[in-house]
């Protein structure tokens, strides 16, 4: 995030590239620089004869430079846009020659997204030497929270831990549809609102009461009857609450069970950095630790590996995902 700010905070100060490599697995920063380029370098009046985009799929390399080597039609500068670059993948190479002669009035903006350039190649080195080349790094799972709470608190609003979690679970670690569901909730919620799991809910559909981070918490505490009540809210909701991303969930859960017991260094402080988890949390994993014995952990570890084959259709002779999760519980609590 830091990396964007100071690449746009440049364009805004007239410190333009020739030449913007946007590459790497998480796309979401990378349409984000590249629509920033396509909005405010140039004005609405030059855009119609100096603003191109063109499509990995549809041109060559040899098709951008030409592109690329045209000059501005009554405008300082031209831009050209090469979105899905990554279909160059085999080619991409090509590029290294412009980028040691680039055209000074062109700014070229290659949007090279779930792959990246061999930072060892000439070509890399090329482009990193008259351009910027920008690498968009995929979140870990544990990260995404974090991001959440920053993007907030530039805006001006705030987010419960719970809440956060519950994005996440529900969303996963993609950047983009996250986005997409924090925008709605500020059409709706004036800026200093702290968003809760209320909001959430209400304005996205996710409940607050049954998801996956109260059944994790729910299993922690052994708290069976609130455990199989969310089961059986998944089983009437299976589209929503797919099992595999339940069993995974827990899986990461009791794997991080697991680390817990191997630490030396049980305070509280430790813990969050050793399982990278937020400080909010770290009473509930301690609670569960306690609550389920190591070797208790490392059954149900295998347990959790046997139930995501069924969860897929192995051996599972046609059982549905409401059944296989409550017997899973049956195994997880006893």
């Amino acid at each position: 995030m830091d990396d964007v700010k100071l690449i746009v905070g440049d364009i805004k100060k007239g410190k333009i590239k020739p030449i913007y490599f946007l590459m790497g697995e998480e796309p979401y920063y990378i349409d984000a620089i590249s629509d920033y380029i396509e909005k405010n370098i140039l004005s609405e009046e030059e855009k119609g004869f100096n603003q191109m985009t063109l499509y990995g799929r549809d041109v060559s390399v040899e098709d951008i430079i030409s592109n690329a080597k045209r000059y501005p039609m009554m405008a300082e500068r031209q831009v050209v846009i090469v979105k899905e670059a990554q279909d160059l993948s085999r080619t991409i190479d090509k590029l290294e020659a412009y980028a040691k002669n680039p055209q000074p009035t062109t700014v070229l903006v290659v949007n090279y997204k779930y792959k990246k350039l061999d930072k060892r190649k000439s070509v890399y080195k090329a482009i990193k030497k008259v351009g910027v080349v920008f690498e968009s790094k995929k979140l870990y799972d544990n990260q995404v929270a974090d991001w959440i709470r920053r993007v907030l608190s530039g805006q001006d609003y705030t987010i419960t831990p719970k809440a956060s979690q519950m994005l996440v679970e529900f969303l996963g670690t993609d950047l983009s549809k996250i986005m997409n569901e924090l925008n709605k909730l500020k059409i709706i919620l004036p800026p200093g609102t702290q968003i809760t799991p209320e909001h959430i809910e209400k304005n996205i559909g996710i409940s607050k009461d049954y998801n996956n981070f109260e059944l994790r918490k729910a299993i922690g505490y052994r708290d069976t009857v609130k455990a199989f009540k969310i089961i059986n809210y998944f089983g009437e909701n299976p589209k929503d609450n797919p099992m595999v991303v339940t069993v995974s969930l827990l899986f990461n859960f009791f794997s991080q069970l697991l680390h817990l017991h191997g630490l030396h260094d049980k305070n509280p402080r430790s813990v969050a950095t050793a399982l990278k988890i937020n400080p909010y949390f770290v009473q509930e994993y301690i609670d569960a630790a306690r609550n389920f014995p190591m070797r208790k952990v490392s059954g149900v570890i295998g347990t959790l590996r046997e139930f995501d084959v069924k969860g897929k259709g192995v051996n599972s002779n046609a059982v549905s995902q409401s059944d296989l999760l409550r017997e899973l519980l049956v195994k997880i609590f006893n």
